[in-house]
């Protein structure tokens, strides 16, 4: 969850206030959340997540901090999500890059569920969200030693678009405890999970940042691209949910079509599959009070993976 000013301007009106009554967890969700923070009682864990939710709406006001998306477990509901742990027990050294990882949830029920910790990287524009994270989940670098790197994709210092690898690159794989950019994964990510990401950028920097990540994706069979974002039954501008906190910038989607045909803009013909689907999410309890919302809106979530094949 990371956002960049290259698709908007920073022009805001005041966020909306916080509302307690907005919490709600899963019972797989609380569960691992006591697990990870060591809290068993459920009123505490509520009052402990509100805390570091208000330092996060504090950091930027995304409106899935208000509405607690952000501690929804979004990797582990892809339908892909089997294929990644298998590749992490089967592919040695296969590399998962989280990008846009935010607390890192995703990263830590990866790891829970088995996928070797030395072999994941995250990263986000924001690194005190990452730094929220360990407040969050009660652990420090030493203890939960995944490497961080914070970085705007748009910025080829950090994420330089390269066309995508038809063969294993020469040079072995960076050690990720010592990269200061993503660039040097170029080629030997094995898996890329970018949930609630693409949704944040317009149509042309949606293509441009696919492109860097395919720049960063290994030509091994099997490797993907996973995720989901808000989508529509039709391609384009979400005018029937604008914006909470912006003024005159509402979010572009894509429907399944046009996604599968922009990642054929982005690889050749036959090198990789992509698989999308809409599902219509239940209703937003957060968008009950938020202005800019159409009477009768639906949420759709846009799930889809590219595997190369």
């Amino acid at each position: 969850m990371a956002e960049t000013g290259a698709q908007n301007g920073d022009t805001r009106s005041p966020a909306l206030p916080l509302d307690d009554n907005l919490y709600t967890l899963d019972d797989e969700t609380s569960d691992f959340f006591k697990v990870q923070t060591g809290i068993q009682d459920t009123e505490e864990l509520k009052k402990h997540l509100l805390r570091v939710q208000a330092e996060a709406y504090a950091v930027y006001p995304y409106p899935c901090i208000r509405g607690f998306l952000f501690l929804k477990l979004k990797l582990s509901q892809l339908p892909a999500y089997v294929r990644l742990l298998a590749m992490g027990r089967e592919r040695q050294g296969a590399i998962l890059l989280d990008i846009g990882c935010c607390f890192g949830n995703d990263i830590r029920k990866a790891v829970y569920d088995g996928y070797p910790i030395e072999n994941i990287i995250g990263s986000d524009l924001r690194g005190e969200f990452w730094e929220l994270g360990h407040r969050f989940f009660k652990s420090t670098p030493t203890t939960f030693p995944v490497p961080f790197i914070p970085g705007d994709v748009f910025d080829p210092a950090h994420l330089a678009p390269v066309p995508p690898f038809r063969v294993q690159p020469d040079e072995p794989a960076p050690e990720l405890s010592t990269l200061t950019s993503l660039n040097p994964l170029r080629g030997h990510v094995s898996t890329i999970h970018a949930s609630a990401f693409f949704h944040l950028f317009s149509e042309e920097s949606q293509l441009k940042l696919a492109r860097a990540l395919a720049g960063l994706l290994s030509p091994a069979p099997g490797s993907m691209i996973l995720g989901w974002h808000v989508g529509r039954p039709e391609k384009g501008f979400r005018y029937e949910v604008l914006p909470p906190h912006r003024q005159g910038n509402p979010m572009f989607c894509h429907n399944p079509e046009s996604w599968k045909a922009m990642w054929e803009q982005v690889f050749e013909e036959g090198v990789v599959k992509v698989e999308a689907e809409l599902r219509e999410e239940a209703e937003r309890r957060d968008w009950k009070d938020m202005p800019g919302v159409a009477p009768g809106a639906k949420f759709y979530a846009l799930v889809w993976s590219v595997t190369r094949l």
